[in-house]
């Protein structure tokens, strides 16, 4: 009970700055804001989501817009009580960020049930648009199928063409294992192998051996946040690079490049769908979110922004804040904001943007502050994502 307790405590102060109101709009941060991965998302998530509100006036409908976060934990059990609060009691009418993909399905479900929207981010699985799609909710800025053609596919074609996989033990961990699989062998690469790894996991020395005697080229680091960062500092260690096997961060994000250090994530290949240096939009987003921070923002910290900004653009073309009016304008409206240009949604709730193929610079290429990657190549949306049909989405049937 005493981190339910807490998670309530956090919230009930955030609500006596804001009191709550049936008639305002309501939107709630759930992730993780201590653990394996609150540097992913976490207060830098909430800072991003409060910048979208700021953008879009503070008031939608005539009524004040009120944000309130939680620490879920990566707990599932944790984070279904608090949304359940939030719904029931505190009057929420959307949560988004969502890190953790056992986190964000049982939201998911949970939303379902209460006919109230959600916007995952943070969280991977491309099973939230797909087998356990539903009418209310949404999946922003990447997910595992995106991740598995951008960084799968291009190590496979590079020659990459027998792979070994550290998969992080939980739903998303296994999604992302299992979408890649399927990118690899498509371009006519093998699997030879692959070994479970609990999160938060402190020691991965037992996984790497079995990954460094598997022979594979790549080893596909099926985890993220400072799982990702903890494993490759042990790889190296290890011998795995040296010794002539490469590293796929298949979730990596600039929040993991900035942890490690350019001298030991150079030359790691990653797929994000957001950097800040990439034109005037996102460099807008990202000196801005600097100037709050001190810091750049992450394809989730953008995606959050960009989700809760296209929320309220929601409402207010529904001109109620009801949730199936609400979701049907998500769908027709198009996204376009700082973090993506031209992107839509599809009847499934996937939103499709373009991808981003990059390479870590080495020291001595980065010229300035957060000068971290340089671009390989861009991965239309159509063709990172899958479509609603191909989705499984019992929505589309």
């Amino acid at each position: 009970m005493k981190p339910v307790l807490l998670a309530a405590a956090a919230t009930s102060a955030l609500l006596l700055a804001a009191p709550a109101s049936a008639q305002g709009v309501k939107i709630g941060i759930l992730n993780d804001q201590s653990g394996v991965y609150a540097d992913y998302g976490g207060k830098w998530s909430v800072e991003a989501a409060k910048m979208a509100i700021e953008d879009f006036g503070g008031e939608v409908l005539g009524q004040k817009i009120e944000l309130v976060t939680a620490d879920h934990q990566n707990k599932p059990d944790l984070a279904t009580s608090i949304a359940r609060r939030w719904y029931d009691v505190e009057n929420v009418d959307m949560i988004t960020e969502l890190t953790t993909s056992s986190v964000a399905l049982a939201i998911h479900e949970l939303s379902r049930e209460k006919k109230k929207i959600d916007i995952v981010v943070g969280a991977a699985t491309s099973r939230l648009t797909g087998d356990a799609c539903q009418p209310y909710g949404f999946h922003w800025a990447y997910d595992t199928r995106a991740l598995a053609v951008g960084t799968g596919g291009a190590l496979t074609k590079a020659g990459g063409d027998t792979w070994f996989f550290l998969t992080a033990d939980y739903a998303f961990g296994y999604a992302l294992e299992k979408d890649t699989s399927e990118i690899v062998t498509a371009n006519g690469g093998k699997v030879v192998g692959s070994v479970r790894v609990p999160l938060n996991s402190s020691d991965f020395s037992s996984f790497l051996l079995q990954a460094q005697s598997s022979k594979a080229k790549i080893v596909g680091l099926a985890n993220a946040g400072l799982d990702t960062t903890n494993s490759i500092k042990q790889a190296s260690e290890f011998g795995i690079v040296s010794g002539g096997q490469k590293l796929a961060g298949l979730l990596m994000t600039l929040a993991e490049v900035n942890g490690l250090g350019l001298q030991a994530a150079q030359g790691l290949v990653l797929t994000e769908g957001y950097y800040w240096d990439l034109n005037d939009k996102t460099r807008n987003l990202g000196e801005r979110f600097f100037k709050r921070t001190g810091r750049m923002p992450s394809m989730i910290h953008a995606g959050t922004y960009s989700a809760t900004l296209s929320y309220l653009k929601a409402v207010k073309a529904a001109g109620t804040k009801d949730p199936d009016a609400v979701a049907k304008k998500l769908k027709e409206l198009p996204v376009d904001d700082d973090f993506a240009q031209g992107g839509k949604v599809l009847a499934n709730g996937r939103m499709v943007h373009d991808m981003y193929l990059f390479e870590v610079k080495k020291p001595s290429e980065s010229k300035k502050p957060w000068d971290y990657y340089k671009q390989l190549a861009v991965v239309p949306g159509d063709q990172a994502f899958f479509t609603a049909k191909e989705s499984g989405c019992p929505l589309t049937k």
